[in-house]
């Protein structure tokens, strides 16, 4: 069944290539299409298009697709187009031309585009949920760490003294920048499009205000024709979001990578959160972090696919509109169960007392050095000529005393002033 068809046979190879994979796509989709559907049939009983009777039966039927949906046993067969089509040949078959009915006044464009609104809104706030949850987990780990030194490094080089909490509460933060962005995301498909229809409105008296609150959406999408300019624009924004949020795991993801190594030694996992070698038995692979960041840097890829996709199309809509959807979704989805596999293996990390006065980070505390001299009364040009010339000549020893009190440093973590610019 399609919403379109006008008893014409389609070719088909022509079917096929056109549908793609909108049936698997379509059912993350399927429960908001249902949302908005029974909205839908509520507005049009209220402007009189439908009575009653019309309206209790759509949405009675609308309710058990639903329930289906929620119990997995909701399946679009391979004679229906989409999602759009086999709810609507549900409500038929029960309902008969009652069904027919539910299609008045919107287009199959509007159905996608409310129905991907109400994913991405509801995903976004998911995403966010999982962020925080993940910002707890760095935050209390920041806190449990925070005495204990971790080498800082600049250009892979040993260059000045860290801490774990420091490293920690760092990704924190950096989480915040990222939520900054979702937030920028969840307020731009919190606009309801629904009666955009094809993407010049209808002539039917629909009221767009109704359905709106009806939704949940925070405001109305206005001009209809900018409704349908959306579709792209809200996933460059989306993707711009994940651009930041992928890029912090998967930096922190490499950082763990690097820090598990013999080289390092800094941390450690339990066994059973580690693969091994086929050939090599001692081996203790990181292949989580790696397919975290491997997964990440994918995501990151996505903003130019929807730029790409979407760039200098003129107005209304495109069947290229349709190749948004499906690596839209799927990063969603990654995005969620990265999120909480990363947050449910870094709990079980092993943080290891590392050993600073190893002839390898000798030279750790030369700025501490250096700034002892200058708080004695010397220069710092003349401070750095002196240890750099002790370091030249080999005579150097490294001290670990000078504390860093400032706001953000080792001895400052500021964890609650981070933890409130979440909040």
């Amino acid at each position: 069944m399609k919403l379109w068809d006008k008893g014409i046979a389609i070719d088909k190879k022509i079917e096929q290539f056109t549908v793609g994979n909108d049936r698997k796509i379509d059912m993350h989709i399927a429960k908001y299409d249902v949302q908005a559907s029974i909205a839908h049939a509520k507005m049009l009983h209220k402007i009189k298009i439908i009575n009653a009777t019309e309206l209790a039966q759509l949405v009675e039927g609308l309710q058990e697709l639903q329930t289906e949906i929620e119990n997995n046993t909701f399946v679009i067969e391979a004679s229906f187009e989409d999602v759009h089509s086999k709810i609507e040949f549900e409500l038929t078959k029960k309902y008969g031309d009652v069904g027919k009915k539910i299609h008045t006044a919107r287009s199959r464009n509007d159905q996608v585009l409310v129905a991907l609104h109400l994913y991405y809104k509801d995903n976004l706030l998911t995403i966010k949920d999982k962020t925080k949850t993940f910002f707890d987990t760095l935050l209390a780990l920041a806190e449990t760490h925070k005495n204990q030194v971790l080498p800082g490094y600049t250009h892979l080089q040993v260059a000045m003294p860290s801490s774990f909490g420091l490293w920690f509460s760092a990704y924190a933060e950096l989480l915040v920048d990222d939520v900054y962005m979702l937030n920028a995301a969840l307020k731009t498909v919190d606009q309801n499009p629904l009666g955009s229809a094809a993407g010049y409105g209808s002539s039917f008296p629909i009221d767009r205000a109704y359905t709106t609150k009806e939704m949940g959406f925070a405001t109305l999408k206005y001009n209809v024709v900018a409704a349908q300019l959306g579709r792209g624009k809200n996933e460059r924004t989306i993707a711009a979001a994940f651009v930041g949020l992928a890029n912090t795991l998967s930096r922190f993801a490499m950082d763990i990578c690097l820090y598990m190594s013999q080289n390092f030694g800094f941390i450690s996992f339990p066994d059973e959160l580690t693969t091994g070698s086929s050939i090599m038995p001692h081996k203790k692979n990181p292949d989580v972090f790696e397919l975290i960041r491997g997964k990440c840097n994918k995501i990151q890829a996505l903003q130019s696919e929807m730029i790409l996709i979407t760039n200098n199309l003129p107005s209304g809509y495109h069947r290229d509109f349709q190749l948004l959807k499906e690596n839209m979704i799927a990063a969603f989805e990654e995005l969620k169960t990265m999120l909480e596999i990363f947050n449910f293996s870094i709990k079980q990390m092993e943080v290891h007392d590392i050993n600073v006065t190893d002839e390898k980070y000798k030279y750790l505390f030369t700025v501490d050095s250096i700034n002892n001299l200058v708080a004695d009364g010397m220069s710092f040009r003349e401070a750095y000529q002196q240890v750099g010339a002790e370091v030249v000549s080999g005579t150097y020893k490294g001290e670990a005393s000078k504390a860093h009190s400032h706001i953000g440093s080792i001895h400052n973590l500021c964890l609650e002033n981070i933890k409130n610019k979440f909040e």
